[in-house]
């Protein structure tokens, strides 16, 4: 690409550098058609011809890749894998075993506060990377509803924005679009879950099981959520062991929960619509010197239109689902630390953190559009509370037999109450199931014509004028008394 992008053809059609790349690479050209010093000056790219050669092998790689689906979840892996790695040391085996044996003691102090088993998983402690790998499996399946309809809608707004010059010279080539937009935003996504890497303390930090039948910590990241709080790292690791044994306990015990909640991501996710109107405007300004740009736009979520009424309730089903359970997980982890001085200060630390979000966690937010925290969990917390109260541990924890019996949005509104209006639709529920059990056992008749329930015999009983003289209605005989 030698000549200057300012210059003019006869036609006097400014040259797009994006377009003579596109067709460099597309016509099989190569690098040999490239000037390294002039690409570099216009893109800001550092102009060693090595560095640049490398650049652009990898750029064509991606356009020419395929991936399972529209989004590229290699490129994801490899991002992801690359933003968790800077400053992120290996474990120690002095750090697995005091995780190891600060999940163990969580797992004793947890048994007199629940009536849920303990699960016999064997704690780990992960390095960053490690979490990435354990974790970006969720995270697809989180993630990939909307990011296939954002791939899509990329390389469609790409594709209607290309010169026709450029359709035509693509020929059969047309899924080079499509691999190219599942590659940007793969590629983002996974910048966003490294970054997250960086700021989790645990394999359920989030309120969602990300690694099934997992108990982990991360003890970089638990080491650097202690600093400047003034309490000792092995009162802060034990806490956290706490709310890490309660999750897995939560998850492991109550089969169909983790399904609940990451069904109902699911629902969120997919009714989520991607706006076209954004994306053709993107496309349609987009500098070709200037790739941050739309890495900036995917970052900030400017593809996600206003919620529908639809959406909202969705989220707010999804909001209760997460804040009973963090809720849940912030009463034991609570009471089973009463022993802890710092029991407290640790409990308001972390109800902050889970209710505003890190800089990571916001920034995945509003790529995918989704929000994973719990903002109704001090409101869950005393309903749990309220719960055992009024039925005891084995009463409160009986709640997560079925989701039906779960409390609502409006019992987070009144949580004191709730235990009463439950206690008032069981004994409405046992009267049904009473009257329903009698009538099938035949010892419960439709009232007769006078209006009084005719008696299991079928025959009315004995009237008054076939009773005996004494009004027994004996037939003069002995009979036991009742």
């Amino acid at each position: 690409m030698t000549q200057n992008p300012a210059n003019r053809d006869d036609d006097d059609t400014p040259k797009d550098p994006l377009s003579e790349m596109l067709a460099n690479l597309m016509g099989g050209q190569g690098m040999e058609g490239f000037d390294p010093a002039a690409l570099a000056k216009a893109a800001g790219l550092p102009d060693d011809p090595n560095a640049l050669q490398a650049i652009f092998a990898q750029v064509q790689s991606m356009m020419n890749s395929s991936s399972d689906g529209a989004v590229n979840w290699d490129l994801a892996h490899d991002h992801a894998r690359q933003a968790a790695a800077g400053n992120d040391p290996s474990v120690t085996p002095t750090q697995s075993r005091e995780v190891d044996e600060a999940l163990r003691l969580a797992e004793l102090w947890l048994d007199p506060v629940t009536d849920l088993p303990s699960t016999g998983i064997i704690g780990q402690a992960w390095s960053r990377a490690e979490w990435v790998e354990e974790t970006l499996g969720t995270w697809k399946r989180l993630t990939e509803p909307v990011a296939n309809s954002i791939a899509f809608a990329l390389s469609n707004a790409m594709g209607e924005q290309m010169p026709e010059e450029m359709k035509s010279m693509m020929g059969g080539a047309s899924s080079m679009l499509a691999n190219m937009g599942g590659a940007l935003f793969g590629m983002q996504l996974g910048a966003a879950v490294g970054a997250l890497a960086k700021e989790v303390l645990g394999s359920t930090d989030i309120g969602v099981p990300l690694a099934d039948l997992q108990m982990a910590l991360l003890p970089a990241n638990v080491k650097a959520f202690g600093e400047g709080l003034d309490i000792p790292e092995q009162e802060v690791r034990l806490f956290l062991a706490l709310r890490e044994a309660a999750h897995a306990r939560l998850f492991v015990q109550v089969p169909w929960l983790r399904g609940h909640l990451l069904g109902a991501i699911e629902s969120y996710a997919r009714g989520i619509h991607i706006d076209m109107s954004r994306i053709e405007n993107l496309a349609r300004d987009l500098d070709p010197s200037n790739p941050e740009a739309l890495q900036a736009a995917l970052s900030e979520g400017v593809f996600m239109p206003a919620r529908t009424p639809e959406q909202e309730a969705a989220l707010a089903k999804l909001e209760t689902a997460l804040a009973l359970v963090e809720g849940w997980v912030d009463e034991l982890t609570f009471e089973a630390a009463a022993n802890l001085p710092s029991a407290a200060a640790l409990r308001e630390t972390i109800r902050r953190r889970r209710a505003t979000g890190g800089p990571a966690e916001h920034a995945f937010g509003a790529l995918v559009g989704l929000d994973l925290r719990p903002r109704r969990l001090r409101e869950a917390a005393a309903l749990w509370a309220s719960l055992k109260e009024a039925r005891g541990i084995a009463g409160r924890d009986a709640i997560w037999k079925h989701p039906d019996l779960l409390p609502t949005t409006e019992d987070l509104d009144d949580p004191a109450g709730f235990a009463g209006r439950r206690t008032l639709l069981e004994a409405s529920d046992s009267e049904v199931d009473a009257a329903l059990e009698k009538l099938l056992a035949g010892e419960f008749d439709a009232p007769d014509a006078s209006g009084t329930e005719a008696d299991s015999t079928g025959d009315g009983g004995p009237g008054p004028d076939e009773s005996g003289a004494d009004g027994s209605g004996s037939d003069g005989g002995d009979s036991p008394k009742a």
